[in-house]
């Protein structure tokens, strides 16, 4: 399946509008879409396995989305079948003391994966853009060296925001590692079920907060965000791929198949052996055999 159609547009004419979020592609139900990511999960395994063993790129997934939108849950079973010694899993919350007395990419900056390896961001660095944005009143815990108490959503601050993040992850991908950024579409109707669904169920109360409802005051304020966000950030070496999010089994295929793309476009790939290497290994068969 062609999954370009989700990619938020790299030339800042793209609206958040205009991405569904109930789309489930070619797929036509829940079961065919299943199969698909059993067979998507093994072979995220075997191109795992090879990334590994050439050691020459590392992949950075991130994952934004509101609250209930499912990225544990794609988290989940996506990377089901990952070998979790090359796989870490970085969760960003509230910035500790430590975390406060430098820059705010700072304690993302020492959780990207190294060469050979996965990091998945669940949540990360935009949400310096995006819940700061919305609630400007954070700044003030961030001792910046100017004076934001007044900050518009026209603010050069967040302009300045959206140049770091694209230099940091220009960065990244000049280095070797792919960068890849999942915005989970889920829509206001649906978050609300899962909210409640959280509240029915004993098992998953746990999930749910009060700030949750608060923090659905906001939804218009959050689509701005977001939207202004991917129109600056959406570039050409990283773009935004927008999954529609309401149907979990579509989501969770979608993100796979996109992430095997990415990962065989470049090139991984065993390594190759010199003959001096293909030497030894014939030396070191002898030997084998040899044995008494």
């Amino acid at each position: 399946m062609n999954y370009s159609k989700y990619i938020f547009p790299t030339d800042r004419s793209g609206k958040l509008k205009d991405f569904k979020t109930d789309d489930t592609g070619s797929f036509n139900n829940p079961k065919d879409a299943e199969e698909k990511l059993e067979d998507g999960v093994k072979e995220l395994s075997r191109i795992q396995d090879m990334l590994y063993a050439q050691d020459k790129f590392s992949l950075l997934i991130i994952f934004q989305a509101m609250d209930a939108a499912g990225k544990d849950s794609t988290i989940k079973h996506v990377m089901s079948g990952i070998n979790p010694q090359g796989c870490i899993v970085t969760s960003f919350k509230a910035p500790s003391v430590e975390e406060l007395d430098h820059a705010y990419l700072w304690r993302c900056m020492k959780a990207t994966p190294a060469k050979g390896n996965i990091g998945i961001f669940n949540r990360s660095y935009y949400e310096e853009v995006l819940v700061t944005r919305v609630h400007p009143e954070i700044l003030a815990g961030q001792r910046l060296p100017v004076d934001y108490s007044e900050i518009t959503p026209d603010q050069s601050l967040w302009l300045q925001r959206y140049n770091d993040i694209n230099n940091f992850e220009k960065y990244l991908v000049n280095n070797g590692t792919i960068v890849l950024k999942f915005f989970l579409n889920v829509s206001k109707e649906e978050q609300k079920k899962r909210f409640l669904k959280r509240i029915e169920d004993q098992g998953k109360n746990w999930k749910f907060s009060d700030r949750d409802v608060v923090e659905r005051k906001f939804w218009k304020d959050y689509q701005v965000a977001y939207e202004q966000t991917f129109q600056h950030t959406s570039t050409a070496l990283a773009p935004w791929y927008v999954i529609p999010a309401d149907h979990k089994w579509f989501m969770q295929i979608a993100v796979c198949e996109i992430i095997i793309e990415n990962l065989k476009s470049h090139g991984i790939e065993y390594p190759k052996l010199s003959a001096k290497q293909l030497e030894n290994l014939e030396k070191g068969k002898q030997l084998l055999m040899n044995e008494e």
